[in-house]
């Protein structure tokens, strides 16, 4: 593959989390075929490395991406405090924000300091860093149902760049009634990939990405049609638009190309290469 035409990186570890889907291990099962898909409402593990403190005021959103930020760290190998990290979400933290709408159109209009603090688009960021001590540089960014493909091209352009791991966290958690009934996210969510530079004992798959033209008039890739339940959880979350890309990084010995959802009508198109293939 040309560099000179392609930026390309190594995945080192994955991380997902979703309804029905509690880690990347049964993820991989469910990919692969191997075991069949039961949707089940999100299991959130409690919170690790947090201070007690903020243990308590973890949300949904915070939660899913701490699980897997963490599970894909351990998978690659690295101290997550080390990473460079990019975290991506369509809305945040969706019950939240249905509280202060809640407050807000009440006589009460007090609005509490945890609240307030957890309203930000980049909550989960900065409760990754209190959990992890990470210091170097986070991005944090919200393109809608894009969200997934846009935080991979910044990922990978910092990788590029950098010539350093980066973490990409994408996660968004859904809304109550009635913002569910016009953001009708299914349930809290999570993927997180580890991008380095340069192939390691931990790769499981390369990624390439065109630096003219990655985005292209085309129609997101789905999954196979015998995945039609987990199909399902593509279309009603946005972080698991990149479910099709992770099916791909477990196709050890072929190269396929993968269209993620962009602005409608693009899709960033990228190449996976397994690390037999690759």
């Amino acid at each position: 593959m040309n560099s000179a035409e392609h930026i390309c990186v190594w995945v080192d570890g994955v991380g997902v989390i979703g309804p029905g889907i509690a880690n990347w291990a049964q993820a991989q099962a469910l990919l692969r075929g191997e075991a069949s898909y039961e949707s089940a409402p999100t299991a959130l593990p409690a919170p690790e490395l947090l201070p007690p403190a903020e243990r308590r005021r973890a949300s949904r959103i915070v939660k899913a991406a701490l699980a897997v930020g963490l599970e894909a760290c351990r998978n690659a190998g690295l101290e997550p405090r080390s990473l460079p990290n990019v975290f991506a979400a369509s809305g945040g933290d969706g019950h939240n924000c249905h509280a202060l709408c809640e407050l807000l159109a009440s006589e009460d209009r007090q609005i509490s300091p945890t609240r307030f603090h957890n309203s930000v688009h980049n909550a989960a960021s900065g409760y990754w860093s209190i959990a992890t001590g990470a210091t170097p540089a986070a991005q944090v960014l919200g393109a809608y149902d894009a969200s997934f493909a846009a935080g991979l091209l910044e990922a990978m352009s910092q990788v590029e760049m950098a010539r350093q791991a980066v973490l990409l966290v994408a996660c968004d958690s859904e809304y109550p009634e009635p913002l569910h009934a016009k953001r009708p996210i299914q349930d809290t969510s999570g993927l997180a990939l580890v991008l380095a530079p340069v192939r390691s004992e931990r790769s499981i798959a390369q990624i390439r990405m065109a630096r003219r033209g990655a985005l292209q008039e085309r129609a997101p890739s789905e999954l196979a049609a015998s995945h039609a339940a987990l199909a399902d959880c593509v279309r009603a979350m946005p972080a698991m638009r990149g479910l099709p890309l992770a099916q791909a990084l477990i196709a050890q010995a072929s190269v396929q190309e993968i269209a993620l959802e962009y602005f409608s009508p693009q899709s960033l198109v990228v190449q996976v290469a397994g690390a037999e293939a690759a």
